[in-house]
């Protein structure tokens, strides 16, 4: 059948269909409400099982997958436009979660590609992009997972854009299972102060629907008059002419160098940085709603989760279940490690509430690490959020870059040049943690404020 704007419009209203029913799903099962399972992710799984590639109830077009690179592309190019890149307002206990975030995702690049390469693809004739899955669908989430499996789909590996959203998925469940024993331990040892059990959860956390008779936070401000134009269409309409600029840029690209993929969300990105610096120049930033465009980078997110998980082919993640298990086991050891080894000696200032949110993060998502924190520090006294919107900022550059040049130095046969980089990286994360924690043990008089925490661990 041959692809048309009303096929378009019966895969939206399909998707459409299914965040509404998972949405629901979330805000009466009290189960889905435990484990904070988003509504997104819900409405994947419903495609997934309904979808053509199961039970083939719903007619989806075979253009489902391509849309989660589309969105992808939003998102980044959303990212560009709104988030502060401004180093210096990081500070030590800032610096410190900065480096930790870091650490973080370096290790999974390094760790996920070197066992792949000295274990998985010597053994068991794994494919060497099997190694980006667990950075890809863990620290980096949904987005990430589009993101790679975009740039492997055009190299004709398009089994890993399946692999990378189960990858995402399972990180998902293990950010949210393995965050709630966390938290319960770490209340009984004395380290979640603010710890009051699951059942104070703040019922809008729990069923994701904020009450009506309380203040409900806009999700934009209008920066136009409707008489000329309606603002959320301005926003979107710049944010779709930047995405499209950055598609004929890599086809423009293609054509002069064929035998190279230049990512599109990478130059998504570049160019919402370089949109963005003309209209700071131009004294036009009073155009542009940061919340508006968050909110549509939110959007794109909920629905590329939906379009990535119903797209994702069991017959292909089958033949790797072996492989997906041993990636996982490690990826899991790794967050312990780093979680209840290295977060307690490292971070200052909160670290178990800190570590808790990054735990949630480096699993598949900032909303899970939010939720997760909800748990342990209802009040917010810890400042986790303030601190996180500015440590991401050295973060940000590892992640694109990952997503960036790993699948770039894969698919040109240099895949141990990915360990080799992002392996340095975390070991300049982890001597930068070394001497932050040495400066704070120097000015606390060598006794250690967080002493208890650090030797107790969770």
């Amino acid at each position: 059948m041959d692809y048309t704007p009303w096929t378009l419009l019966v895969d939206i209203g399909l998707i459409g269909l299914l965040l509404a029913v998972g949405t629901l799903l979330r805000a009466v099962v009290r189960p889905l409400q435990t484990l904070m399972i988003p509504a997104s992710v819900l409405a994947g799984v419903l495609g997934l099982l309904l979808g053509p590639h199961v039970l083939d109830v719903l007619p989806f077009s075979d253009q489902l997958g391509t849309y989660s690179s589309v969105l992808i592309v939003v998102v980044f190019t959303c990212l560009a436009m709104t988030d502060d890149f401004d180093l210096r307002k990081i500070g030590r206990p800032i610096a410190s979660f900065a480096g930790y975030g870091v650490l973080m995702y370096a290790v999974q690049v390094a760790v996920g590609m070197a066992l792949v390469l000295l274990v998985l693809h010597p053994l068991l004739g794994t494919p060497e992009a099997f190694g980006a899955l667990l950075f890809a669908g863990w620290a980096g989430g949904f987005g990430s997972a589009a993101a790679m499996g975009q740039v492997f789909g055009a190299a004709g590996q398009s089994e890993i854009q399946s692999l990378a959203f189960t990858s995402a998925t399972a990180g998902l469940l293990v950010g949210v299972v393995g965050g709630i024993i966390q938290a319960r331990i770490g209340a009984m040892r004395g380290h979640a102060k603010e710890f009051a059990g699951l059942r104070t959860i703040p019922r809008e956390l729990r069923t994701g629907v904020l009450p009506h008779d309380q203040h409900r936070p806009a999700i934009g401000t209008h920066t136009f008059s409707g008489a000329s134009v309606e603002s959320l269409g301005f926003q979107t309409g710049l944010v779709a002419a930047i995405a499209a600029g950055a598609y004929g840029i890599s086809q423009a690209l293609a054509l002069l160098w064929p035998g190279i993929a230049f990512p599109v969300f990478s130059l998504g990105f570049l160019l919402g940085l370089l949109v963005r610096g003309l209209f700071r120049s131009a004294r036009a930033t009073r155009f542009v709603d940061p919340e508006s465009l968050r909110s549509v980078s939110g959007t794109a997110t909920d629905l590329l989760v939906v379009c990535g998980i119903a797209s994702i082919v069991p017959t292909l993640v089958s033949g790797y279940l072996l492989e997906l298990a041993i990636l996982f086991a490690v990826g899991l050891v790794v967050c312990l490690v780093l979680g209840l080894v290295v977060a307690p000696r490292s971070m200052e200032g909160a670290w178990f509430e800190k570590q808790l949110f990054t735990w949630g993060w480096a699993t598949g998502a900032v909303s899970t690490g939010i939720a997760l924190l909800r748990i342990v520090d209802p009040r917010m006294k810890s400042r986790t959020l303030e601190d996180f919107a500015i440590a991401y900022i050295p973060v940000l550059p590892v992640e694109i870059a990952a997503v960036t040049f790993v699948p770039a130095l894969v698919l040109a046969g240099a895949a141990w040049g990915a360990v080799g980089i992002w392996g340095a990286i975390a070991v300049l994360a982890a001597g930068f943690l070394v001497v932050l924690a040495r400066i704070r043990r120097a000015g606390d008089g060598g006794t250690g404020a967080e002493g208890s925490g650090v030797r107790d661990g969770v």
